[in-house]
């Protein structure tokens, strides 16, 4: 299996085993997401992907057996998100942890009184500073409410590279940083006015979280959806255009 085969290149220091192109084209043609590239684009796409996994380590949690198309497709979707800009930005961390579904983090609140309320959370993802992304898996998104888990919790991993989980990642030249969080904050803060009146959203309502899962979201919209966004949140998706340098909206020819 490929993910043996991962094993063997950290060990050895060689080259990567070649990825069949059937394994590759079955992988892709599972992914909407990367729709919008053109050949060359995807020939660096794997490259990278390639990359990714020879840097990290993926774990099957609870019995989860990892495949090889499971791993690639992370691998692709991962990414995807810095296509045209650096792997350094996945550098500090190894682990990526995979569950079957949803999964429980333990959590705690303290109470006005003082009293400390511990439970378990149900979750489809969590990426977590200097530590392991952990992901549910299913086949069908639809299982995942439609949302994209890989992109949201790597986007949180790109939000994390500054030291600051706040919606606002390490930013390009000609990106001004205080206008992007001007800019993502009013959109965040419309989405939460129309989540408040009970009104439907076009992003999941969980974007009016904060700032940090507004940037997650509108992430996994702008790869999904990306003319979608663009009619909702133009100047979001005006935002996420130059920080990912791509534009999803205009298909490769």
């Amino acid at each position: 299996m490929l993910l043996k085969r991962v094993a063997r290149w950290l060990r050895r220091g060689e080259e990567p085993t070649e990825v069949s192109e059937e394994t590759w084209q079955r992988v892709e043609s599972r992914l909407p997401c990367i729709a919008h590239l053109g050949v060359e684009d995807r020939k660096r796409l794997r490259v990278l992907a390639r990359q990714f996994l020879a840097e990290k380590e993926f774990h099957g949690a609870q019995g989860f057996v990892l495949t090889d198309e499971v791993v690639l497709s992370i691998a692709l979707q991962a990414c995807l998100l810095i296509l045209n800009l650096d792997l350094a930005a996945y550098r500090g961390w190894v682990g990526v942890v995979v569950y079957s579904g949803d999964f429980l983090i333990p959590r705690e609140v303290t109470d006005e009184a003082g009293v400390v309320h511990e439970y378990d959370e149900p979750a489809l993802g969590e990426a977590w500073p200097g530590g392991p992304v952990v992901l549910s898996w299913s086949e069908d998104s639809e299982d995942a409410g439609g949302a994209n888990v890989v992109i949201h919790e790597f986007a949180h991993k790109l939000d994390m590279v500054n030291g600051v989980v706040d919606g606002r990642p390490l930013l390009p030249e000609g990106l001004d940083p205080i206008a992007w969080s001007a800019d993502i904050e009013a959109a965040r803060a419309s989405v939460a006015r129309l989540v408040t009146r009970g009104l439907p959203t076009y992003l999941d309502p969980y974007a009016a979280e904060d700032a940090a899962e507004f940037f997650a979201v509108a992430s996994e919209a702008f790869f999904d959806d990306p003319r979608g966004l663009q009619r909702a949140h133009p100047k979001v998706y005006e935002l996420l255009a130059r920080f990912y340098r791509q534009d999803p909206a205009v298909p490769a020819p």
